[in-house]
């Protein structure tokens, strides 16, 4: 665990907002090459990427700001809700906010909106890697106390005291470097527009939901039936679009032109 990666002058850098930032450069990078495979020029990639940067961080920011309001917002300056450089970002709300922010600027610029979602895709589960090991060095999205070899063990003056805990950072960013190698691959031998993208919902929510099972930074009120996690609520109905999407891009596909 160290936050602060350096110090630029007197201003410290953390981990989390260098990692944020190479996994956009990276995504960004990957997808660039994947959209010559398809035909797209790269600056329409880079440009929806801007969008999606921006509608991630403002979904990402909003969510966590909102859940988590009475424990670390409600007796701070109001200015604490845009520090997002001491984390504070939930996926989802950033899933969320991309998906909203990337369909609307592909609408209104009249562009294929699934085939350039499939070329996004494979480069979204490569960001989540970087932003888990940003967690990691934060030492947030901890997991539950175990005593396992691989367990690690974050500082004394860490809320787990310093016990050995699951490195669910570490399983978060080895099952989405899986995945985007599978996308990858089957980015290739992709049958209709939109499912690459229908995959990595499906991919996602099944390994978030597995990691989950692991975490323990998650105060009381936010287990819910004494075993699930928000984040598990939510996978279920990201799952569910995953699905529908495919199926429904499939037949769109297979109907006579």
């Amino acid at each position: 665990m160290h936050p602060i990666a350096f110090y630029f002058c007197s201003l410290p850098i953390r981990w989390y907002g260098v990692m944020m930032a190479l996994a956009f450069l990276a995504g960004l990078w990957t997808a660039t090459r994947r959209a010559r495979l398809a035909n797209v020029h790269g600056e329409i990639i880079a440009d929806v990427t801007m969008w999606l940067m921006l509608g991630s961080i403002v979904g990402a920011r909003f969510v966590y700001v909102t859940t988590y309001w009475k424990q670390e917002f409600a007796n701070q300056p109001f200015s604490e809700v845009f520090m997002i450089q001491h984390g504070g970002l939930v996926y989802y709300g950033g899933l969320i906010g991309a998906t909203i922010a990337g369909i609307g600027y592909l609408a209104w610029k009249k562009l294929p909106v699934w085939k350039i979602a499939d070329i996004l895709a494979p480069s979204i589960a490569l960001g989540s890697v970087f932003g888990r090991i940003g967690c990691l060095m934060n030492g947030c999205c901890y997991g539950r106390a175990c005593d396992l070899p691989w367990a690690i063990h974050f500082p004394a003056d860490h809320e787990t005291h310093g016990a050995g805990v699951h490195p669910t950072e570490i399983y978060d960013a080895v099952l989405n470097l899986i995945l985007y190698l599978v996308l990858t691959w089957l980015f290739r031998r992709r049958k209709f527009d939109g499912q690459i993208l229908a995959l990595y919902f499906i991919g996602y929510a099944i390994c978030r939901t597995t990691v989950e099972f692991f975490r323990g930074d998650y105060p009381a009120d936010h287990i819910h039936a004494g075993l699930f996690t928000s984040a598990q609520l939510v996978s279920a109905p990201i799952l569910l679009a995953g699905l529908a999407l495919f199926f429904w891009r499939r037949k769109a596909q297979m109907k006579p032109s």
